[in-house]
């Protein structure tokens, strides 16, 4: 990592900023509006909404991960910790056990933080929270503990994009790699796949907040991210997807040094057997099309992989 950047948060914890934030985090759990569901529900008292998560985080696994973007990766891994449940609900969830089911444990804050500093010791090159969204609260009450013990390593937040504006302002300083799915250009679509009907608005404004905080991806000499935003864009079959819309706002509202991963794994799992639109694999050509519409807006920091691959 770049010997240079101390992560955000360490002065946040420093001058009392931290608790003040994660104060106000929890205040909104007594009635709930951290994702744009605003369900209302007092998760303080045990009650739950849509994302099926109470006071408590869960999680389903943890450990460093080697297959996320290079800038992350490098030699030791992405130290990833993956919540359970999640507040968007996509019925082809790859996770679907996790973000569906439940699959995982409830833990307490402490151990939370525990697991960040493992992971720390571990070489990770950050720490990285999956669906982050749904238990923001919990992360900052956790990053206190874990930084009176010596954190010093960038945290990620590595959302599916389904994020309100004024919860990612409460992160600013915070999270110093942010990594969001920008999933749907449509409302139908978001709607029909992931019951997110306000889908691209929400996402749009969050993602803008998010670059306006980090700025574009930055990484050190070793190839390492230390600070910035990497958007990940899964296309799916039968340009469900958007890309068009989504590459268009990010080269004019963003930047067109916005490093973007296209993703290609797309299968249908979960529930998408049910949807005739999205129950195949993409094809090459819907792939390749893809990539070609990010260039057509300028875009030309594309994740490593796409640059090699034969498309």
């Amino acid at each position: 990592m770049n010997q240079i950047f101390q992560p955000g948060y360490i002065s946040l914890y420093k001058n009392g900023e931290l608790q003040k934030r994660k104060d106000s985090a929890y205040r909104i759990l007594e009635s709930c509006s951290l994702c744009p569901r605003r369900c209302k529900v007092n998760r303080l008292k045990g009650e739950k909404g849509c994302c099926s998560t109470g006071s408590g985080p869960m999680i389903s696994s943890f450990g460093p991960h080697f297959g996320e973007e290079p800038p992350l990766v490098g030699l030791h891994g992405s130290g990833t910790i993956f919540i359970t449940h999640c507040n968007l609900g996509c019925v082809f969830c790859q996770n679907y056990d996790i973000s569906h089911r439940g699959e995982g444990r409830e833990i307490s804050c402490n151990e939370l933080a525990r697991i960040m500093l493992y992971l720390q010791k571990q070489g990770c090159h950050n720490i990285n929270i999956v669906s982050p969204t749904h238990v923001v609260p919990q992360i900052l009450d956790a990053l206190i503990l874990a930084v009176k013990e010596g954190l010093f390593i960038p945290l990620v937040y590595n959302t599916g994009g389904y994020d309100c504006s004024e919860t990612i302002e409460l992160l600013e300083g915070v999270f110093d790699i942010y990594m969001p799915d920008f999933k749907f250009s449509g409302n139908a679509q978001g709607k029909m796949y992931a019951q997110a009907p306000d889908y691209f608005e929400s996402a749009s404004a969050a993602i803008q907040e998010m670059h306006r905080q980090v700025g574009d991806l930055k990484i050190d000499s070793q190839g390492i991210a230390y600070q910035g935003i990497l958007i990940r864009h899964l296309v799916m079959p039968n340009h469900i997807a958007g890309a068009d819309r989504i590459m268009k706002f990010i080269s004019s509202k963003l930047s067109k040094n916005t490093y973007i991963n296209i993703m290609d794994q797309y299968r249908p799992c979960g529930e998408a057997d049910r949807y005739p639109g999205i129950d195949r694999r993409i094809t090459p050509q819907e792939y390749k099309e893809a990539v070609g519409i990010a260039q057509h807006y300028g875009l030309y920091r594309l994740d490593e992989r796409i640059r090699l691959s034969e498309i």
